[in-house]
């Protein structure tokens, strides 16, 4: 008997099960992060120029944006899916399996992220943003050399934060609903009482997790000043 089958009796009585949902894991993850990156890297620049004394000072857009958020923020995952559900099936036609989960995993998360960029712009040296002034750059310019460019490693922090957040939500709607490891666990492990499934899961969860911090610390490291 192999040590694998020693140690996880269960989960190598069904391996195709464990791999099945650890690829679902997988393609909820890098299928949704591109899309609330994006969002996130918007609405949190959004934020960040247009609040009082920013770049691009708009009180209306800043207060509309940042209530919304914070209502978003305020709302837990579960309920969320929940109310999202309408609008999932109109958009991905289902509001399960991993085609369901794509569109609540960005809401979710999107809000989350969002206030981290922020964060991360309002950290900015004010003397940068005022020296490029200065040498007669415009918003846009100012936006793309100080805002961004300024901004990798704090960015790689805070994306870092958020994957790791984002594979909570992950298991949390794969458990009711969305397949996944969190499905996994739950279904095979939490129901059967069949610890070793659920220790599975749990390391394949911290073997990815450690990887996306590794790359976001030396992403991070890199573009320290």
């Amino acid at each position: 008997m192999s040590v694998l089958e020693t140690l996880f009796p269960h989960v190598m009585e069904n391996p195709d099960v464990f791999v099945e949902s650890l690829i679902e894991t997988l393609q909820m993850f890098f299928i949704a992060s591109p899309f609330w990156f994006v969002f996130g890297i918007f609405f949190g620049l959004v934020l960040a120029v247009t609040k009082k004394g920013g770049l691009l000072e708009n009180r209306p857009v800043f207060e509309f944006l940042d209530k919304l958020v914070n209502l978003c923020r305020s709302i837990p995952f579960v309920i969320m899916i929940a109310l999202l559900f309408p609008l999932t099936r109109l958009i991905a036609g289902t509001a399960i399996g991993v085609e369901g989960a794509i569109f609540p995993l960005i809401v979710g998360i999107t809000p989350f992220f969002s206030r981290q960029v922020e964060s991360v712009f309002n950290g900015l040296n004010p003397t940068l943003i005022e020296s490029a002034q200065s040498m007669g750059f415009g918003p846009l310019s100012i936006i793309w050399h100080v805002y961004l460019r300024e901004s990798i490693a704090g960015l790689a922090r805070v994306t870092t934060i958020t994957c790791i957040s984002f594979n909570s939500e992950i298991a949390v709607i794969g458990a009711i609903g969305a397949g996944g490891l969190g499905d996994y666990a739950n279904r095979y492990g939490f129901e059967r009482n069949q610890l070793d499934v659920t220790v599975a899961a749990v390391i394949a969860l911290l073997i990815f997790i450690t990887i996306i911090q590794t790359i976001g610390t030396l992403v991070g490291r890199k573009n320290e000043h």
